[in-house]
């Protein structure tokens, strides 16, 4: 529960990273604009996930997974509706860039995730409906920002958190060994 929430409390790196990829490339209006700020956007994302998940992810995979999958993933979504911000648009957006960043973010998971394909599925999902929630809530996205805003942010750290939380090993402090349940059987 508590990895959970602190995943989901990683809805503050969102903002931030929307402020940082808007001041580096400004609007997301053309190619090059979507490259760059999706780039510096994942990257601050990447950099607060890692922190968020107490050490079951590695900084380095995670933050370059996730600075290539929304660098990538923004300037083709962004490319592919022609930099439009209707609903519709943002959704399809959100999707083809969920596509890029859930290819990415999976293959940096550790190798021992069970299931590991189940992030790459759900990311696209998850980042459209990021989009659309923000849209719904009356976020000016005409503006062209990088990212979704807050309430979409946190609606997709919370739902990715609960995918999360059955994907990734759960850690155990150093120097213990797991318990084997028969063993506790015959205590």
């Amino acid at each position: 529960m508590v990895s959970w929430l602190l995943w989901t409390a990683g809805f503050l790196a969102f903002p931030i990273a929307g402020v940082a990829g808007r001041t580096v490339a400004g609007r997301v209006d053309s190619p090059i604009a979507a490259l760059v700020g999706g780039l510096i956007t994942g990257a601050v994302i990447g950099a607060g996930q890692w922190l968020v998940s107490r050490g079951r992810l590695r900084p380095a995979p995670w933050i370059l997974a996730t600075a290539l999958g929304m660098g990538l993933g923004l300037l083709l979504g962004a490319t592919i509706v022609g930099f439009r911000t209707s609903l519709a648009d943002l959704a399809v957006m959100g999707a083809v860039s969920g596509v890029m960043l859930g290819v990415a973010q999976t293959l940096a998971l550790p190798a021992q995730t069970k299931r590991r394909w189940w992030w790459a599925v759900a990311i696209p999902i998850l980042w459209a409906l990021g989009w659309i929630v923000t849209t719904l809530a009356g976020i000016p996205v005409d503006e062209q920002f990088t990212i979704f805003g807050a309430s979409g942010a946190v609606t997709f750290s919370a739902l990715s958190g609960l995918l999360l939380q059955g994907l990734l090993p759960v850690r155990r402090p150093a120097g213990t060994a797991p318990v084997d349940a028969a063993v506790m059987s015959n205590s």
